[in-house]
């Protein structure tokens, strides 16, 4: 057991193929600690019983290892015969499909302390080279003490978890970005706010940021497959935390029609992101009505879909019983005939996060005419040597899958150990450009902090290396009093020269 007290119960429920934690009583584990829930949509029919649970059963390759030659049945009708089936090394999924596994509407329950338990190894690295361990259970307290201080509720798909090397979970790339550890995290900076690119200032109705002339975000709703550990917008996403009370964007047809009505009304808006929280999310029918909303619009010539299903979830786009896909490829081909380009912004850190199911998801995309490219976030100890990340960009080169950006990592709550200084996203691009063809080289850009925008990571005004302070301009974003304004970056404190931490 985790603790000689009761077991944890209803830790996790699952909606559409989701893992995350529910609120139980803080005297059933200690009144150190409170979960955070995701209230919307958790399943009634939770699974808690912990008894009887198989213990770890892992080979020596790991989840995200070089794929196997052998073929099982395929995914679709018409589907080519599917690669390494690597959720098997899940103990608890050692007996699901293919079919099964790669289906977004396939349903799993397991709590989070029951899938921990079954997955983890008696004792986990803590050191890289493996000189310390610490028990399963000192590491399941750390990730639960971690949910209670982060900003966003954790949920993971399937596919995330199972690409996750779970004999070695605290030096995993995944697990790093979406599995909280309490013990990793550091003091924010000073100078960090919860908004911190002031998308709710530059809101003009509910759910639509408008800061550039020509390009406006819309947030049609604020849920997500899997929860990012560093998401920019954790004031709205996901769940209220212990930490944070969310300014929800649920669906709504009286949002929306605010958000149509302001869009039509601005002649010079000509390109839209659709977003939120993720278009993942969004049924078939909603991503059909907002496309066809926005190709109606004269004014619009160009709109994308954000959703990081592609990174999380890809069996969603080989599903044919699925018609998310299908409505995005009807929505494209729409625009194409009207003169219009409809893309989709994805999300991959991390080599890890692409295997054979991503290729052939991909593959199909490519096919369809579907325009897919992608936006990574520089995050420490993740994808912050250049090895790492001229790998990423290659393999979604090979995919089709355009490198779009790299983004500095955002001033997030909680989340400073991820954070590198701007040096780091400096150096990669200064050792990474003429390696790669630059058609699909991606820009490295800060999105600068008080709603000044992307900016070229290399433009700014001045860097002190010592204070850890960059300026910028942004000569293009005017609006509320901005003109001239200079946005200031900060590294974190722990990397400045004479931390004790650089």
């Amino acid at each position: 057991m985790l603790l000689s007290k009761p077991p944890l119960r209803g830790i996790l429920g699952n909606c559409s193929r989701t893992i995350l934690p529910t609120v139980v009583s803080a005297r059933s584990i200690g009144s150190a600690l409170r979960f955070q829930a995701q209230v919307d949509d958790i399943s009634n029919t939770l699974d808690s019983n912990t008894a009887n649970l198989p213990r770890p059963a892992f080979n020596s390759v790991p989840a995200h290892g070089p794929a196997a030659t052998s073929f099982v049945h395929p995914v679709g009708q018409h589907a080519q015969p599917v690669g390494d089936e690597f959720w098997r090394k899940i103990p608890l999924w050692s007996n699901i499909s293919a079919k099964d596994f790669l289906s977004y509407s396939w349903s799993t329950k397991p709590q989070l302390l029951r899938f921990l338990e079954a997955v983890l190894p008696e004792e986990v690295p803590y050191e890289k080279p493996g000189r310390q361990t610490q028990s399963r259970d000192d590491f399941i307290r750390d990730v639960f003490e971690g949910i209670t201080a982060a900003t966003m509720a954790v949920r993971m798909t399937p596919y995330i978890l199972s690409r996750i090397n779970w004999h070695d979970p605290r030096h995993d790339p995944i697990a790093r970005q979406f599995l909280p550890l309490k013990s990793r995290m550091i003091p924010d900076h000073p100078k960090l706010t919860l908004d911190s690119l002031h998308e709710e200032a530059d809101s003009p109705v509910k759910g639509l940021v408008h800061r550039y002339p020509d390009k406006a975000l819309f947030l049609p709703t604020s849920v997500c497959p899997t929860y990012c550990t560093f998401c920019t917008r954790s004031y709205a996403v996901g769940a209220d935390t212990a930490t944070v009370s969310k300014a929800s964007l649920k669906p709504g047809r009286r949002r929306w029609e605010e958000a149509f009505s302001y869009i039509a009304s601005q002649p010079g808006l000509s390109d839209v992101v659709v977003s939120g929280g993720d278009a993942y999310y969004l049924t078939p029918d909603q991503l059909a009505l907002i496309g066809e909303r926005l190709v109606a619009l004269p004014n619009i010539q160009r709109f994308r879909f954000a959703s990081k299903g592609l990174a999380v979830a890809p069996g969603r786009v080989l599903d044919e019983a699925d018609a998310w896909v299908d409505a995005l490829v009807a929505v494209s081909d729409k625009a194409r005939r009207a003169g219009k380009a409809v893309a989709w912004h994805t999300h991959f850190n991390h080599p890890a996060e692409i295997s054979w199911v991503t290729e052939r998801a991909s593959q199909r995309l490519f096919e369809k005419g579907v325009m897919v490219r992608n936006q990574t976030v520089l995050l420490r100890g993740v994808n912050d040597d250049v090895e790492t990340m001229g790998t990423l960009i290659r393999r979604l080169a090979d995919n089709n899958i355009f490198p779009y950006y790299v983004y500095q990592c955002d001033m997030v709550k909680s989340v400073e150990h991820l954070r590198t200084p701007l040096q780091t996203i400096l150096d990669l691009e200064a050792r990474l450009r003429g390696s790669i063809a630059g058609f699909m080289m991606p820009s490295f850009v800060v999105d600068l902090p008080g709603g000044g925008g992307k900016r070229l990571a290399c433009s700014f005004e001045s860097y002190d290396r010592t204070t850890g302070v960059s300026r910028y301009r942004a000569p293009a974003v005017t609006g509320r009093d901005k003109k001239n304004k200079v946005y200031e970056y900060y590294d974190p404190v722990d990397s400045l020269p004479g931390s004790t931490s650089s």
